[in-house]
């Protein structure tokens, strides 16, 4: 057990120095995939056991994983961008902040024959963007796409420390928990006319706590529950399920976010196959749902007739989405295994809600990934994952239409790419 506590302390150093990055919007703000092998087949990993990310992706595959640690680096690299056309605010501009470095850590331990221990670090994100400001001119001077002064963004970083225990009552079946330990971090700027600014409707009910308060910080603890089965030789069986993790408050901008400055983390289930087509083709299939429409903050729609800040007040309005991943993974050699995959999953932005997506646009719905994994020796092997995301956009009519200042409509978008590269150790 020291050399569980070793890894652990070594984890979070490694999230806390390396500033897991709130950039990573795939499905919503959830990444395509958790660990370097799962995001080359498409992130589908519920039945995978070759890697130490089970606090991520399914626990019960502690119990199978044997004796590993991981620790490995992503390049994410978004476009996002915003237009306004058809009304007297007509503008585009694209959000800078285009490459972001995101580790990731992985360790894995089995015992007695029956028991898997392992530890997960990994992040969400995906409401990161910085807008330049004078962009144009909302009645009182240059002013940015959201009719506030200076640049306009927002940074959102949710680190998951995720300690892992799982159990096999019988030679084919796991079950696994991981409690998960959540930090998140978030900042809100060029925001004014939301802040019931002169010439605005009064929008919050909290002046002042709505933007331009620097970062602030939120807790919370949450929990997965997992279960693997190997069905026959060639059929297996996994299923995860994290329910809702109910997190502190953000207070600077609990005029913001619903009820008081409430931001949870999602429900989310996943359920997937695997198939040994042949001793050298693995072919994997995941099913995930993401709850967002269950966090206020989240999946309230932006025109709900109460105040920014509220029980109940307006949110981004963004939609459950269901997300299907496909992989497939050949050994090529002893030596060499080759990935492909891909996720499509459905767009939670809705027309309505395109004036508060600016700052936050989620609207992916397709990545396609490739890997490969070359053992270096009988212990040391190297991964590396590339994904591309091509790009999708949502337009609809602008809130500030509502607002007496004609508008016409907008469209936000979106394209993506990745590029990872991990080391891993079998002991």
């Amino acid at each position: 057990m020291a050399h569980f506590q070793r890894c652990r302390d070594a984890a979070l150093a490694l999230a806390a120095g390396g500033a897991l990055s709130g950039a990573m919007a795939t499905n919503g703000y959830f990444p395509h995939g958790y660990g370097l092998k799962a995001q080359g087949m498409g992130g589908a990993a519920a039945t995978a056991t070759d890697s130490g990310f089970a606090g991520a992706n399914n626990p019960a595959a502690a119990a199978f994983s044997g004796d590993r640690i991981e620790g490995g680096l992503g390049v994410f690299m978004p476009r996002r961008g915003v237009e306004r056309s058809g009304g007297v605010l007509d503008g585009a501009t694209d959000s800078g902040s285009g490459t972001f470095y995101v580790p990731e850590f992985g360790y894995n331990r089995q015992w007695g024959g029956r028991w898997g221990f392992g530890l997960t670090v990994y992040g969400h994100g995906g409401m990161n963007t910085n807008y330049p400001g004078g962009q144009i001119d909302c009645g009182a001077g240059p002013a940015n796409m959201l009719c506030g002064s200076g640049p306009l963004g927002v940074d959102l970083m949710q680190l998951v420390v995720a300690p892992t225990v799982a159990y096999k009552p019988s030679e084919r079946h796991a079950f696994g928990v991981s409690p998960l330990l959540v930090l998140q971090q978030f900042k809100a700027y060029g925001l004014q006319a939301f802040d019931n600014a002169p010439g605005f409707p009064p929008m919050t009910s909290a002046p002042g706590s709505v933007t331009d308060r620097g970062h602030d910080q939120s807790r919370g603890l949450g929990l997965r529950l997992g279960y693997l089965g190997q069905w026959t030789d060639r059929l297996s069986v996994g299923v995860a399920y994290a329910p809702r993790i109910r997190m502190s408050r953000f207070d600077k901008y609990r005029g913001l976010f619903a009820d008081g400055g409430r931001f949870d983390i999602p429900a989310n289930l996943t359920l997937g196959v695997g198939w040994q087509a042949t001793p050298a083709l693995r072919l994997a299939l995941d099913y995930s749902r993401i709850r967002y429409s269950g966090v206020a903050s989240v999946g309230d729609p932006s025109g709900t007739p109460a105040p920014l800040g509220a029980p109940g007040g307006p949110g981004f309005g963004w939609r459950d989405v269901n997300v299907w991943k496909f992989g497939v993974q050949w050994q090529a050699s002893p030596a060499l295994q080759l990935r492909a995959g891909v996720d499509v999953g459905g767009n939670p932005v809705r027309a309505s809600d395109v004036t508060f997506n600016i700052i936050a646009p989620g609207v992916m719905q397709v990545h396609y990934t490739l890997g490969a994994t070359w053992a270096v020796s009988d212990r040391a092997e190297l991964t590396l994952a590339y994904m591309v995301a091509p790009r999708r956009a949502v337009s609809g009519p602008s809130m500030f239409n509502a607002f007496g200042l004609p508008a016409g409509s907008e469209t936000i978008h979106m394209r993506q790419q990745s590029l990872g590269l991990q080391f891993g150790w079998k002991f």
